[in-house]
């Protein structure tokens, strides 16, 4: 650093710490009453022990979400707001097109009673429910976790198999291919419908394509924001009754129409039309 670079930060320095020095003096004058604002040291992808996250390009991940040390997670994939992905102490492998939905944990195993070392596995097209708890498990392609479920050490989810909202899957637990576990501890139901394994398969779909939506609205500008936001307002929809009594027609721009998949009642008004 030449001697204009050291003066030049040294006139920074300078700036920076008067106006800490005048915040300080701003908050003490306020006293009981000022509110002070932290920096948030939030993290999406961290490396730890010098393991980096692998994630596809085309993988969505909330800005909320934590995605920390080994852990891999392939296309079309999505991890969603407040879920944390901790690959610390082993490794964590997501496949194509599984959604870990909103507030999941996904953990690994160092050592547990067993003496096992454990990673996570998710397979492809698979469905974690909000607010699951998944611990150094396997889950394999195309099933599904309810809302609130936990899965501990070594269980396995066979492929098109279901487990309950809140279920509680105890240890080296392993759920057969088409069979239907709830409880806690969770225990075999029934078998899996037709239906619902196209349920499984569609509910992965839904979420590639309602992922796209949000990664499009979390990587706008702050520019492109505002303006959504004057567009929104110009273009505000009224009552279909009201807006004929007054003789209005108003027109959607198409910045503002979202996809016919992401919005199935207008696709299937389309096909009665």
């Amino acid at each position: 650093m030449g001697t204009l670079g050291r003066a030049i930060y040294t006139v920074g320095k300078w700036i920076r710490g008067t106006g800490q020095a005048m915040d300080r003096l701003g908050s003490t004058i306020q006293g009981g009453l000022r509110v002070e604002e932290q920096l948030s040291r939030h993290r999406t992808i961290m490396t730890i022990f010098e393991k980096e996250p692998r994630i596809h390009k085309d993988v969505f991940v909330a800005p909320s979400a934590a995605v920390i040390g080994d852990v891999q997670i392939g296309n079309g994939s999505s991890i969603w707001y407040g879920s944390i992905l901790r690959g610390d102490v082993n490794s964590i492998h997501i496949g194509s097109g599984t959604n870990i939905q909103d507030n999941s944990l996904v953990h690994v195993s160092k050592a547990n009673i067993s003496g096992k070392v454990l990673p996570t596995i998710i397979g492809n097209n698979v469905t974690i429910g909000h607010s699951a708890v998944l611990h150094a498990c396997t889950v394999e392609d195309e099933a599904f976790v309810g809302m609130g479920a936990t899965l501990l050490d070594g269980v396995v989810v066979e492929k098109h198999s279901m487990v309950g909202a809140g279920s509680l899957v105890k240890q080296n637990t392993r759920i057969p291919s088409g069979e239907v576990w709830v409880g806690n501890p969770a225990k075999f139901l029934r078998k899996l419908t037709e239906e619902e394994m196209a349920f499984i398969a569609q509910s992965a779909t839904n979420y590639i394509n309602l992922a796209q939506v949000h990664a499009a609205e979390n990587a706008k500008t702050f520019d492109e924001i505002e303006l959504e936001k004057m567009l929104r307002k110009k273009f505000a929809h009224k009552d279909e009754e009201y807006d004929s009594m007054l003789g209005v027609v108003r027109e959607i721009p198409p910045e503002l129409i979202l996809p016919d998949n992401i919005l199935p009642n207008k696709a299937q008004k389309a096909v009665a039309h």
